[in-house]
This record gives structure tokens, sequence and C-alpha cells, in this order.
């Protein structure tokens, strides 16, 4: 087990590593709490990364600063894409730059066909993934185009919310709590999804309740507990480590 990844060789690390997403000592704070403290990690060319750990351990704050998504005066540290720096970008520029955020919420937008979301993320450069292919992965969506987006069951809007973050061209895909309030029957939908985005080089880092079934889609894990890094590994090794998921993931 790998506690903490080696980032000895000093703040030019990021931009030397092999690694395609790599974050490096990156601190986030509300007031005088931090919230995410010092954390260090690499995330791998189509890879997908399970982001574990108990309620309010850090993960969604690590996907917002990621993908820019707070005030950048409440982050520290350094975030590197495919050796571009996101920590002086802003959320727009980091969309640009290829990251693609699903959050928890999935912010559908009223008033709004499954089409026309699709396509109004579109509208601006860097364009992804064309609407027929967007709908042979999704044919739910494509049954579906001229329905008010907002209408759609819970696991047609988490599929509308990832099928509009491939619109835009992508290479880091994040996915906040993808599964909430999905039928076990739905989650296997969206993990056949999710397989099927590795499959076309996609990267991808998943924060899920659910850890069991974020594992065994994931290559590797990192668990958050307290806003640190507690372990850093294959996502085998968690499954099979009976006192690690019950200390920090109470499974």
């Amino acid at each position: 087990m790998n506690v903490k990844p080696d980032f000895s060789k000093g703040k030019n690390y990021a931009e030397t590593a092999p690694a395609y997403l790599s974050v490096w000592g990156m601190r986030a704070y509300y007031g005088e709490s931090y919230i995410v403290q010092d954390i260090s990690f690499n995330v791998h060319e189509g890879e997908i990364l399970a982001l574990l750990g108990r309620n309010g351990a850090g993960k969604t704050t690590t996907l917002r600063a990621i993908a820019r998504m707070d005030d950048p005066q409440l982050h520290q540290g350094e975030i590197w894409l495919d050796h571009q720096p996101l920590h002086n970008m802003s959320s727009h520029q980091a969309s640009v730059a290829g990251i693609g955020l699903v959050p928890e919420d999935r912010r559908i937008i009223p008033g709004l066909t499954v089409e026309e979301n699709l396509q109004l993320a579109q509208i601006a450069p860097p364009v992804g993934w064309s609407l027929d292919r967007i709908y042979d992965l999704f044919p739910r969506l494509a049954e579906r185009r001229k329905q008010e987006g907002v209408t759609l069951s819970g696991g047609e809007q988490q599929m509308l919310a990832v099928a509009r973050a491939l619109a835009r061209d992508i290479k880091v895909l994040l996915l906040d709590e993808p599964y909430e309030g999905l039928a076990p029957v739905i989650v296997d939908e969206i993990e056949k999804t999710l397989h099927a985005i590795k499959e076309q080089g996609i990267t991808t880092v998943l924060v899920e309740q659910n850890a069991v079934r974020a594992l065994e889609l994931a290559d590797r894990s990192i668990i958050l507990d307290t806003g640190g890094i507690v372990f850093d590994g294959t996502a085998s090794e968690v499954l099979e480590n009976e006192e690690l998921r019950a200390e920090y993931l109470a499974i």
C-alpha cells in the first residue's frame, strides 16, 4: 500500500511526471478551516480513479478545485492537465482545457429539450462528440431528444449530464455521485456507459458513496479522511482489505 505519492522531486515534479492529471500540494479552505490539506496525487491517461471517503472528507471539494469551480483564493497548490497548469485558470478556461465536471445535482437546464441541452454545450469550441455519436452511446436519449430535459427520470438525467460533458472536447471527466438516488438496474447502465467512455481513452475521476460499485469499476482508488490522503493504490487492494474499508469507508 502506498499511503502517499512520492512528490520529493519538488515543485516542478508535475511538469515532468508521466501522469495525465497531477495534483500537487493542494489545499482548500473556507474561513479558517481547511477542507483539503496538502494532498498530492496523479491520474494516468485512460484510467478510472475512485476518489472515496466518508462524508465531509473533501471529495467534492477536490473535484471542484480541479474544475476551478470555487473562488481561487480558497485554493493553494498546483493542478496540471497534460502538462498544462489549471491552477491559474478560471472554470471556463479549465473547461476549454479539457475538464468536464458532472456535478451531483446534474444541472439540467429547464425549458430546454434533451437535444437543446446538448447543442448548448456545443455552441462554443472546443466541440467534442457529435450528436450522432452521443446518441449511439445513449440510445435512450435519442428516443427522448425532443423531451424537456428536466422531465427525464433520474437515471436519464444522469445520462444527459454525462452526454453534455462529452459534447465538449474533454480530456478528463469528473463525476460527483453519479449513482445517487438511482436504482441498481440504472446504476448498471451508467457503469456500462463509463466502461464505454474509458474505451474511448477518456480519463475519469469518480466520487461515489457506493464505494463497492465504484471500486469494482475503477482501476485505482484514493481514500480521503479529514481532508488528507490515507490510501493511494489499486481498487482491488481496497476491495481485498476489510480493515481499510471498515476504518475509512464503513463497509
